[in-house]
């Protein structure tokens, strides 16, 4: 049994930091872990703080908990620093999307093509970027044995440069394979009977390899959409077995895998009712103006909920947790409320990897993740300087990445992978010149735009407003 310091910056993302203290409580061999839960807002971070030593008392789970609004303190002596803090909040991410929308860029210039996700910025993101090497130097230098776990978007693009500009141990996370769980609950199969391996860069990660009792399972996805005509969406991320998809299958010949479908070309993006009819109507994804609209006022209710929830806390701190989450529950979604009861399942992980990645690379417990760290050779026909997202076998000696088998198609390569990379260069080489005129310069490229003066009016009017936000 080992015991170590994981500092959690961005803590006042309450269900993250929620799921995350609950696996902590479901790992036995970290008892006694201190955790230290930083967040520049003193309500969220005195929200989260209460709920998570509730949490861990209900669990009877020994953690010394620490909270704190300053970075340099939570950095200090870490062994492990979890970064899930998104510079701005959603109130950058809606402006900026705004300014882009006034100027003719339907759901704003960061939506381009292969990288469609709402709050995946990456071309006008500076200052989320500049805040990650802050981090990661204050990580380099005050605490160099550190590892730095990268969960704040973009991961991608956070991955590569950290990597490229730092001496730290970083490695990138993303729950985004465990749609493979959702897969094959819809094909009526076990998923722990299956044989699954991904491949990709974040966001963009491919099925390349599955099979069930050791036989090619491909054919049951094929069969799955031949019988889904009647298709429609539950809720606006449910779009794996979406048109998009299917296209998506047919064209590259693998399974786009979780928000991959978002993340597609310019075909099913655009307008909203383009949207509607690949993702699905009433929302057309989660990334069209219904769709985010319906995340976001789920995430202002949850927040709300929340924030009660821990004033009840302090004032009656004899009252359970668990009961009260039970009495709100039946106000959340199906899946929500699910996730809420696993809080207290001993045996049930939230499905975020972070706790069992430090178990293993303490206590020596391996464990197959899928990390996103640089490709060194992993991924056959991509730089090796560039951060993938595939499989890996994490121990107390590191991180040992999977054999990918079957290669990716070069269709997949070609198509798909190398433009995304592309654009991620774009973006880092911006960012790090700190140039302007070379987002104006993506924008050329764009269909959206139909003029030189629209693209250079947009870009100055988007970075001006950012930059109250730094």
């Amino acid at each position: 049994m080992s015991s170590v310091n994981i500092s959690i910056v961005g803590a006042g993302s309450a269900v993250f930091s929620m799921r995350l203290v609950s696996d902590l409580c479901k790992t036995p061999a970290l008892s006694g872990s201190r955790v230290t839960l930083m967040d520049k807002d003193e309500e969220r971070l005195r929200t989260v703080h209460v709920l998570a030593r509730k949490l861990a008392s209900e669990l009877d789970y020994t953690i010394d908990f620490v909270a704190t609004k300053n970075l340099e303190q939570a950095v200090e002596g870490a062994d492990f620093v979890i970064n899930t803090a998104l510079v701005g909040g959603h109130a950058f991410l809606s402006e900026i999307r705004e300014i882009g929308e006034r100027h003719g860029y339907f759901r704003g210039i960061d939506s381009q093509e292969f990288n469609m996700v709402s709050d995946y910025y990456t071309l006008t993101n500076w200052n989320q970027l500049e805040f990650m090497l802050r981090l990661a130097k204050l990580v380099e230098t005050r605490a160099p044995d550190a590892w730095l776990l990268l969960a704040s978007n973009p991961v991608f693009e956070g991955t590569t440069l950290l990597n490229r500009h730092t001496q730290a141990n970083i490695v990138g996370f993303c729950h985004g394979y465990l749609i493979i769980e959702e897969i094959c609950r819809k094909l009526g199969i076990e998923f722990s009977e299956t044989d699954w391996q991904v491949a990709g860069v974040n966001h963009g990660i491919w099925l390349n390899r599955f099979q069930y009792k050791g036989d090619e399972a491909y054919r049951r996805i094929r069969d799955e959409f031949s019988h889904s005509k009647k298709w429609a969406p539950s809720n606006p991320f449910d779009d794996s077995f979406s048109p998009a998809a299917r296209v998506m299958l047919d064209f590259y010949g693998l399974m786009p895998i979780g928000d991959t479908v978002r993340n597609s070309s310019w075909a099913f993006h655009y307008d909203n009712e383009t949207k509607e009819r690949w993702y699905g109507e009433p929302w057309g994804g989660v990334d069209s103006a219904k769709g985010w609209q319906w995340y976001t006022d789920l995430l202002g209710f949850v927040v709300k909920m929340l924030r009660e929830l821990s004033m009840i806390l302090e004032n009656e701190p004899d009252k359970s947790l668990k009961e009260l989450l039970s009495n709100v529950s039946s106000a959340l979604p199906e899946d929500l409320a699910g996730e809420v009861s696993t809080f207290f399942n001993p045996d049930l992980m939230s499905g975020e990897q972070h706790i069992p990645f430090i178990n293993a690379i303490v206590n020596d417990e391996k464990a197959r993740l899928v990390v996103n760290v640089l490709n060194k050779g992993t991924i056959h026909g991509l730089p090796d300087d560039i951060a993938i997202e595939s499989p890996a076998i994490v121990s107390s000696a590191g991180i040992k990445m999977e054999e990918i088998y079957p290669h990716l198609p070069q269709r997949i390569i070609k198509w798909y992978l190398l433009p995304r990379i592309l654009r991620m260069e774009w973006a880092l080489e911006a960012f790090l010149n700190k140039d302007t005129s070379l987002i104006t310069e993506v924008l050329f490229r764009d269909p959206r735009t139909k003029s030189r003066e629209q693209a250079e009016r947009a870009v100055s009017e988007v970075f001006k407003a950012a930059q109250k936000y730094h």
